[in-house]
């Protein structure tokens, strides 16, 4: 077994916060530059991947991190819109894509949500048709599309994966 078949997924402690910034920075822009655009792809860094943004999310207890060998493989972030909570931040390092750990990020944070959670949410970008993909295969359906009104790149697309079944099986149910 290797270090990359190793990987260990926890909540995210305050000595993570400066990694899952770095994380950010290392990750974020080299995908999303192709899609978006560098400077919308280095706003993306700068606005959601800071230590302001970070450290409220991590001292929340709302990010977990997947670790293997001592470095970070894997960040995802939950929170609210509304009534509905929502996946946020779901990255895996390039280096550990295929290999099933989306999907686990993904169930480790439906067990931390409460039990009556009804859904889950997600957005991403409409450009980004890998991660359209993923999430439909792991069960989120379009909700809707929001319309950037400056480039169809930066529509937002909503899905949502019902949770009723099996909610009896996430703790605390």
């Amino acid at each position: 077994m290797t270090q990359r078949d190793v990987v260990a997924i926890r909540d995210a402690a305050g000595d993570d916060v400066g990694r899952i910034c770095a994380f950010g920075a290392a990750h974020i822009p080299s995908h999303y530059a192709p899609l978006i655009g560098a400077p919308a792809a280095e706003w993306q860094v700068s606005r959601w991947w800071g230590e302001a943004q970070i450290e409220p999310a991590v001292s929340a207890g709302l990010v977990v991190v997947a670790e293997a060998g001592g470095r970070l493989v894997g960040v995802v972030q939950r929170g609210r819109h509304g009534a509905d909570h929502v996946l946020y931040k779901l990255y895996v390092d390039p280096s550990h894509r295929g290999l099933g750990l989306g999907p686990r990020l993904i169930e480790a944070v439906i067990g931390r949500l409460p039990p009556d959670a009804s859904r889950l949410s997600v957005e991403h970008f409409a450009s980004n048709t890998r991660a359209g993909a993923f999430y439909e295969r792991e069960g989120f359906v379009v909700e809707r599309v929001e319309r950037s009104g400056t480039s169809s790149a930066l529509d937002v697309v909503w899905r949502v994966r019902d949770l009723e079944h099996g909610a009896e099986d996430r703790p605390g149910a």
